[in-house]
């Protein structure tokens, strides 16, 4: 009997490896199923290592998928999702289905990389082990409701759910970058027109002050504004290097520990912005973690991979330490119940859903809410962007002007005087 070697996670979300023995793939899956451990890898041990021109094939396929077409983005991910969620509803076999895909797909990016999902599935392998090969497109979300739903033979009603979890998230996204525009082109507004009193104004005004003070000192405030515009005048190079490179280094920085750290707490406590912040959190970890359970994850793995996909380390640390418990015999709601970022409304509906047996109606419940309350954060912020963003530029032109006439008051008076 061949032998197949396995990487599985066990109930508890630890990785496991090892072999066992098993007619075929389907038959060594199933095994490993039984064990209560869930395969992300298996393969048959000395398998052949695969010919030169088979090689070959896999490298121009690869080259393919990466270097032709669009970017593929969450749109097509969720669209795609929807429609093949749809062609398996209506009875089509898994791999007619998704050969109806490729024919429909105009991004060649994605249609290459879905011709080696159905090349995998023509070879006997799962879909979700062809969906594992190209973790940059399908996630672990993804991969492993795919696999769920596999194991339990409803992979339609699974894929049914993602898309709507990816519909919904999507959403949710497109609502919060739709209250940046604002901000953001404020902010472009308001730093062109300092750029523009920098180098053409104010250069000016330092020729009449020189002309009529006749090297008289200047006030302090109009001191350091001729400093700053004498600067980027004649340091234009390195001025558009320095702002390039606090912007990267803005980036770099908040991808390290500290910086993410730092990044994450000030969203958090910030007005307005922190409450925006935390229900789009609960809102993703919940409709998250009830979609995969109502997939039939188990809950420890669900927790793992919701931990997994959640940015803000507060949010990422507290699931790291509701999973340990949950390892250790605890219920859900307790170790939840001890973390300040989750509210209590929160922990006592999945305290009841625990008590019900319906916790992932109840997360799917919370998701909801939260999703509602998202757009009247949303609402708050947008409302008190546009005061906050004229101060802001009333403030930074203001004191420029004002520097720049103090002198103006000297000259007055020697005029007058």
């Amino acid at each position: 009997m061949p032998k197949f070697k396995y990487t599985a996670i066990d109930q508890s979300g630890k990785q496991k490896t090892g072999s066992i023995d098993a007619s075929d793939k389907d038959d060594a899956s199933a095994k490993l199923s039984g064990m209560g451990l869930m395969p992300t890898q298996l393969a048959e041990s000395g398998a052949s290592a695969p010919s030169a021109s088979s090689k070959k094939t896999a490298k121009s396929k690869k080259k393919k998928a990466g270097g032709f077409g669009k970017v593929i983005k969450s749109e097509d991910l969720t669209t795609f999702t929807r429609q093949l969620a749809t062609l398996l509803q209506a009875g089509l076999p898994l791999l007619r289905a998704i050969e109806v895909m490729i024919r429909q797909e105009r991004n060649l990016r994605f249609k290459a990389v879905l011709e080696q999902i159905a090349d995998q599935v023509k070879s006997g392998n799962s879909f979700s082990d062809g969906l594992a090969q190209h973790p940059k497109i399908f996630d672990r979300l993804f991969v492993n409701m795919v696999r769920a739903g596999e194991a339990g033979g409803v992979l339609d009603v699974v894929l049914s759910r993602l898309a709507g979890f990816m519909e919904k998230a999507l959403k949710t996204k497109k609502k919060v970058k739709s209250a940046m525009v604002y901000p953001i082109v404020v902010v472009g507004v308001a730093v062109s027109i300092v750029a523009l009193l920098m180098v053409v104004v104010v250069p000016k005004f330092q020729t009449i002050f020189d002309d009529m003070l006749e090297g008289a000192a200047l006030p302090g405030p109009t001191q350091l504004v001729i400093g700053i515009s004498n600067f980027m005048r004649d340091n234009i190079l390195i001025t558009i290097i320095l702002v390039v490179a606090v912007f990267f280094g803005a980036k770099f920085a908040l991808k390290t520990g500290p910086g993410a750290k730092l990044f994450n707490w000030c969203s958090l406590n910030l007005p307005k912005v922190g409450d925006l912040v935390s229900k789009v959190n609960i809102a993703r970890i919940t409709r998250t973690f009830g979609t995969l359970l109502s997939s039939g994850v188990p809950i420890l793995q669900s927790l793992t991979i919701t931990k997994d996909i959640t940015s803000n380390t507060f949010y990422t640390n507290a699931l790291t330490r509701i999973h340990d418990s949950v390892r250790d015999g605890e219920s859900l709601a307790a170790p939840m119940e001890r973390e300040s970022v989750f509210p209590n409304m929160v922990t006592s509906m999945i305290d009841v859903g625990e008590e019900t047996g319906q916790l992932a109606e109840m997360l799917n419940r919370v998701a909801d809410n939260y999703d509602e309350d998202v757009d009247n954060a949303v609402a708050g912020i947008t409302s008190i962007i546009e005061p906050v963003m004229i101060v802001f530029l009333a403030v930074v032109v203001g004191f420029i002007v004002i520097a720049l006439f103090l002198p103006i008051v000297e000259i007055i008076k020697q005029l007058t005087g």
